[in-house]
């Protein structure tokens, strides 16, 4: 019994086989994604390169060794860093004999497992189907295909294929209309968000950069962190003051990463919108990585991919306190990331500038007015379109300190029609 149960608590033993690169560098985001599944990395081989072939991607010599190197470590399952074509996972199933699958439904498994809301299960669950349809036929291995009877008549594998097929397909439009009114009702409750007149930021970045840490510091929530990937997939918004006048809307979304499956964007499209419409991004970066650079780049082109590379941003770098004692490293940052805030969600350090930066972005830089009585209809004006922070009426002239959004050029210009409207009545500092 005592064998039975160790055998039932084993972890899955993985062969892990990564992409040609110039470094020769183990696939280590693959090998994250497999601990977060709870499976075991038992050996990693690095292609020097591949071929377009039709059976195994690679060379038939290539193909063995991998196959002979997953039964000396005693592999239970070999994965792919890369989208494995329905047919080619056939193929090497048939020549490994064991299950053979890639980084795609590692990421799907992975946010299968971490979907919590009606929402994130339904979206996951579209993303299983489409990626699963193309790849019915291999679940039918041991299933007859011969043609008996009559010529042209279908076996039993054949018939089930097709009705499985058929269900699933089903199944996907059903999902789609689910998720449409899912879709409607978030956009619901926007527009009532967009009513209030507040100010939303969205926490955008690498996953395990440290956004829900960065929320629950800011804002005192209490989302869900864990030190694996994809630790939370559902978008989370909490209201904080960022001055004495004024709030914003933060929301912690889904954690990006490179080669994101294409059936995981188009699901998960409308929780990225939240990233798509905000008025600023902060864009978290985790400090501590050695691969933040490009993970940075890489978090840039989702963005573009989802069209809010337009959208204002500020560069975090987070788990600051981390790196702080390493001078060469906060070199390599200060380069690589000039104009960024550094903090710590852990000891909330640089939370005074990240407030201020956040604050001088969404609502304005604080100017101190000088308005005449005559001009009093001004007031209402920023009232409406900024945030009065002091506010005092005198004989002749009515001081505001204020904040207005927008910039305010050195030729006069503004753009903004408020900040336009009252630039003439700035108090000029001596």
């Amino acid at each position: 019994m005592v064998e039975v149960k160790e055998e039932e608590e084993r972890k899955v033993r993985c062969l892990l086989v990564g992409n040609p690169n110039k470094d020769d560098r183990e696939p280590d985001e693959l090998k994250g994604l497999v601990d977060t599944l709870g499976m075991e990395t038992a050996g990693v081989i690095v292609l020097a390169r591949r071929e377009p072939t039709p059976a195994y991607g690679m060379g038939t010599g290539t193909a063995q060794r991998i196959a002979e190197r997953a039964k000396e470590i005693f592999a239970d399952t070999i994965i792919f860093d890369w989208e494995l074509e329905p047919t080619k996972q056939r193929n090497w199933e048939k020549l490994t004999g064991i299950p053979v699958c890639d980084r795609n439904e590692i990421i799907i498994r992975i946010f299968a497992q971490r979907a919590k809301t009606k929402e994130a299960t339904l979206q996951v669950e579209l993303a299983k189907l489409t990626y699963s349809l193309p790849r019915l036929s291999h679940m039918y291995g041991d299933m007859a295909r011969q043609r008996g009877g009559n010529y042209g008549a279908k076996g039993s594998g054949e018939t089930q294929l097709e009705l499985d097929r058929r269900q699933i397909e089903d199944k996907i439009i059903q999902i789609k209309k689910e998720l449409e009114q899912v879709a409607s009702n978030r956009e619901t409750q926007r527009k009532l968000r967009e009513k209030t007149a507040v100010a939303t930021c969205s926490l955008v970045g690498y996953t395990n950069a440290g956004k829900s840490s960065l929320l629950n510091a800011l804002t005192g929530a209490d989302v869900f962190v864990e030190d694996k990937l994809f630790a939370t997939l559902d978008p989370t918004t909490r209201k904080f003051a960022i001055s004495q006048a004024s709030s914003v809307l933060l929301t912690d979304t889904v954690g990006f990463i490179s080669n994101l499956p294409h059936t995981l964007i188009d699901a998960f499209r409308s929780t990225l919108e939240e990233a798509s419409i905000c008025d600023l991004l902060l864009l978290v970066v985790d400090s501590s990585d050695s691969q933040c650079v490009w993970q940075y780049n890489q978090v840039l082109r989702v963005l573009d991919e989802i069209h809010a590379g337009e959208i204002p941003r500020l560069v975090v770098l987070n788990k600051i306190d981390a790196v702080q004692d390493d001078a060469e490293k906060i070199a390599e940052l200060n380069t690589a990331f000039p104009d960024a805030v550094k903090v710590s969600a852990h000891t909330q350090q640089g939370f005074d500038i990240l407030l201020e930066q956040m604050t001088e972005i969404l609502l304005g830089k604080l100017r101190d007015f000088s308005i005449p009585m005559a001009q009093n209809h001004l007031v209402e004006l920023v009232r409406k379109n900024g945030t009065i922070e002091k506010e005092e009426w005198l004989s002749d002239t009515i001081e505001l300190e204020a904040r207005i959004p927008g910039i305010l050029h050195e030729d006069g210009n503004a753009t903004t029609r408020t900040l336009s409207l009252l630039s003439p009545y700035i108090v000029k500092s001596l």
